[in-house]
């Protein structure tokens, strides 16, 4: 069902803007463990350095997602690791003969507080979690949380699915779905073994590391149905969490969360570009004969993989009418360094369509400043128009590539819905 998550090897970025400084040191080439040190233990990623005519690079890797790291400095000594368009750096000292990597990742967050957490990476081992010492003491097939889960986080009161299969070997990939985005890339193991042909004792363990998001997930089970465990995120947040397997689970439908308001009026709606320029939405730049307007924070993981959609979407379709515009929710509240990280995001992901700066990255602030719906639930939201300017789908959070099968009924469902609007034949992904 989501053999997506296995097959298909994600390129985040295009690798144009790495930039080489320095010696080529002592780094060695070729798959590295890395993790970062949360308060729920280790934090494991992959990580890869690769040197060809060009000079060096560096991928980071969850799973099937292989995101090229933009900017890498590789000196005698050091090795830094720069994400701008997360403001996000990891710095880090080469010990033992360039096998191993010690130091720190930090990233921006609101108000100008920051991240930061302990860094370490050795080269050649390929093992995502260190050695098992659940049930058994061993990892075991991914197949014993293979299916889709119904979860419960303790301090959320929305709920949750998880998504796991079994990757190569005994790894487990999947994601976990919520109203509001998912969790994206997650990878890992499954530690225990298997007491009948449906019941496993042990322990699941997961992470995901993309250079805002830090996440890790653990979970014991004692009968293959049911699981209970920590979640982590960043250097500080925690949260228990529990699942039940349940191939019937379903979340509510992200287009009707949220409801466009017919009397608000775009003419009244402002905000300015990355220049300063004010602009209404109903500026003529804006019009065609439909118009997506994008709510989204440069901060935000899940408004990049739409960002990445409506890139595509845009090239698709500007050609018969389609007009997009991006209303930028950020961090810090200064305007200058603000626009700088959203022109950051826009090289990124090589966006075309115009970027207008909307505000703080507040919801409630932010649904003060959208009187075109009813309430702003989450970053992104993808607004429909019609060549009036009058909404015809609201669509809450996003199901990215991450998700497989729930990524293409969205892609299918808004393109028919964009077809329509533009009066040609329905179609899926194009």
């Amino acid at each position: 069902m989501f053999s997506t998550l296995l097959c298909m090897m994600c390129v985040v970025g295009t690798g144009e803007d790495i930039r080489i400084q320095g010696s080529s040191g002592l780094v060695r080439e070729g798959p590295w463990r890395a993790w970062l040190q949360s308060p729920g233990g280790e934090l494991p990623f992959g990580l890869e350095f690769r040197k060809d005519d060009s000079g060096w690079h560096a991928a980071i890797i969850n799973g099937a997602e292989r995101i090229e790291v933009p900017r890498l400095t590789v000196g005698p000594t050091e090795v830094v690791l720069q994400i701008p368009h997360y403001d996000s750096t990891i710095s880090a000292k080469l010990l033992d003969g360039g096998r191993r990597l010690e130091g720190e990742w930090k990233k921006r967050g609101r108000n100008d507080k920051w991240t930061k957490m302990a860094f370490y990476a050795d080269a050649g081992d390929t093992h995502r979690f260190a050695e098992c010492k659940a049930a058994g003491g061993q990892r075991a097939s991914g197949k014993a949380v293979a299916g889709r889960w119904a979860m419960k986080f303790t301090a959320d009161t929305d709920p949750a699915i998880g998504v796991f299969e079994a990757g190569e070997g005994v790894s487990v990939v999947g994601t976990v779905l919520t109203p509001t985005g998912d969790y994206r890339y997650l990878a890992g193991d499954f530690c225990g073994t298997q007491k009948s042909s449906s019941e496993y004792d042990g322990q699941l363990r997961l992470s995901a590391f993309d250079g805002a998001h830090a996440f890790l997930l653990t979970a014991t089970t004692t009968d293959g149905a049911t699981l209970s465990g920590d979640f982590w995120s960043g250097e500080t947040f925690h949260d228990t969490w529990s699942a039940k397997r349940d191939e019937s689970a379903t979340l509510p439908d992200g287009f009707t969360l949220t409801r466009g308001v017919e009397t608000a009026k775009l003419s009244e709606v402002m905000f300015p570009d990355l220049d300063g320029k004010k602009h209404s939405l109903a500026d003529p730049a804006f019009a065609g004969k439909v118009r997506i307007i994008e709510v989204f924070g440069s901060w935000c993981p899940n408004c990049h993989d739409a960002s990445t959609y409506l890139v595509e979407l845009h090239r698709k379709y500007k050609g018969r009418g389609l007009s997009i515009v991006g209303l930028a929710f950020e961090y810090t509240g200064d305007f200058q360094r603000d626009a700088e990280q959203v022109r950051a995001f826009a090289k990124y992901h090589k966006i075309e369509y115009p970027l207008l700066l909307a505000g703080v990255a507040d919801r409630e602030k932010a649904s003060a400043a959208l009187p075109i719906i009813d309430k702003l639930r989450a970053f992104p939201t993808i607004i429909l128009l019609d060549a009036e300017g009058k909404d015809r789908a609201v669509y809450t959070g996003f199901s990215g590539p991450a998700t497989g099968d729930e990524y293409t009924k969205f892609r299918t469902k808004f393109e028919s819905l964009i077809e329509e609007l533009l009066g040609g034949p329905k179609s899926g992904p194009g």
